[in-house]
């Protein structure tokens, strides 16, 4: 992964590494700079990596959304640093939270619990392969998240139980791995002990 693909214009590519299970991590990256506020010090210039975040949801098949943890998360990669504290009072935290509602609103992404009991957005791609080893996992870590705005404005979480999100196809799908499959699917985190 190169070059400067579906990042905003003016920016420049090259790519970071970061560790990722165990291996490195390609992560094509620019940057945007603004001198405008973002309600955390108006006035302030702020500068944004831009990172295609959902061709790395795509290719590595599950990121964390914003909690430390065995693989990256879309908060750090968002801002292009490790972020102490919550990612809410971080410069970018604007772009954080873009980029993680439209990782969440994708059909081909959903929101689980899966890595560490961490809020983890898991693509497409590989939910046979959780739906392969689903026995290996505890419930609670494949119920699908969803964050709603009420009309006052608030937050509620809905929670659907896991298979009932599951798409039949996926369903079918799984049944043509085996659990090594799958497991070599998901992150090494995911494997259990030996």
């Amino acid at each position: 992964m190169g070059g400067n693909d579906g990042h905003a214009a003016g920016t420049t590519s090259s790519p970071s590494r970061m560790v990722s299970c165990g291996s490195e991590l390609d992560v094509p990256q620019g940057r945007s700079c603004s001198a405008k506020g973002n309600g955390h010090g108006a006035g302030r210039a702020i500068c944004v990596r831009m990172v295609d975040v959902m061709a790395l949801l795509v290719e590595h098949g599950v990121l964390l959304e914003s909690a430390r943890g065995p693989i990256p998360n879309v908060a750090e990669l968002v801002a292009g640093e490790p972020i102490t504290g919550s990612w809410w009072g971080h410069p970018a935290s604007h772009a954080i939270f873009g980029v993680i509602n439209e990782l969440s609103d994708s059909p081909d992404v959903v929101r689980l619990r899966l890595v560490n009991g961490k809020v983890t957005l898991v693509h497409r791609s590989v939910w046979p392969a959780l739906v392969r080893v689903s026995d290996r996992i505890p419930a609670t870590r494949l119920a699908s998240i969803e964050e709603v705005h009420t009309a006052s404005g608030a937050h509620r979480k809905i929670e659907t139980p896991y298979p009932d999100w599951v798409p039949g196809e996926v369903v079918q799908a799984a049944t043509a791995l085996t659990a090594e499959q799958a497991f070599d699917a998901l992150p090494d985190c995911l494997r259990p002990p030996e």
